[in-house]
């Protein structure tokens, strides 16, 4: 492990977005960051590489891939373990927000497209992670991505609220089982978050906003996870945290 390194922290979606965000800050904070995406935006991510080791000095590896792909989440963790020197966060962050539509107007293909990346994305990268970061003995920290979708349902957002409802469950699961290897497992849930994957729908979004409140920047959500991963959230577990300006309180 490098000098003043806190570890090795995961973050998948790191392209753009929130995950960058996540990656950047998790790198100020003093972690070495592996980063991945899909394949196609390979470029971006050796783009915020090169950011991370221009401003920070740490060590960072492009590990691109589909969360989707078991046998391809089995390598790039362990690839990225292995070029890095362990793991002790993974941050399950990737995920995609259509179909935008009635429940009868959503195909079979287009909910299971979904589900394959916001749930079985999820599930295969806490299922990777905790398996290295049990092997590594020191414990450490699981945190995915759900959404203020998965506390409150709407309207046409019926399969990316049952995604992300379905991220909480598995949080909630994977917190009982693994908190006996030193591991905890959080999630997160934005509200109105301005991204490049937001955007076609800000306007519409925008108007369930009170008129105290305006849509955050990724930076917001960073912060929820830059303590999630450090060693102050230790006694914290189970839970999806909101960050949302008091959209929806639990």
């Amino acid at each position: 492990m490098i000098a003043n390194s806190l570890g090795v922290a995961f973050v998948t979606g790191a392209s753009q977005g929130i995950g960058k965000a996540i990656a950047m800050r998790l790198a100020s904070d003093g972690f070495k960051v592996a980063l991945n995406d899909i394949p196609s935006k390979k470029d971006q991510l050796e783009a915020v590489a090169r950011e991370i080791d221009a401003k920070h000095g740490h060590g960072s590896h492009v590990v691109p891939g589909d969360v989707s792909q078991e046998a391809e989440v089995e390598a790039m963790v362990k690839k990225a373990t292995e070029a890095l020197g362990g793991l002790d966060v993974m941050v399950a962050n990737a995920g995609i927000i259509g179909p935008v539509k009635p429940l009868v107007s959503i195909s079979g293909d287009e909910w299971d497209d979904l589900f394959r990346v916001n749930v079985r994305g999820v599930f295969l990268c806490y299922k990777y992670g905790a398996r290295e970061i049990i092997a590594g003995g020191r414990g450490g920290r699981i945190i995915g991505a759900s959404s203020l979708a998965g506390k409150q349902g709407g309207v046409s957002t019926s399969a990316y609220s049952a995604s992300k409802f379905a991220v909480r469950g598995l949080t909630q699961s994977a917190a009982l089982e693994l908190g006996e290897h030193g591991i905890t497992v959080n999630a997160y849930a934005p509200g109105v978050i301005s991204t490049p994957m937001s955007a076609p729908f800000m306007g519409d979004i925008t108007k369930i906003l009170p008129p105290y409140a305006k849509p955050g920047e990724p930076a917001d959500i960073a912060s929820i996870v830059s303590y999630l991963a450090s060693k102050e959230s230790h006694y914290i577990t189970g839970q999806t945290i909101s960050v949302n300006a008091g959209i929806y309180f639990d």
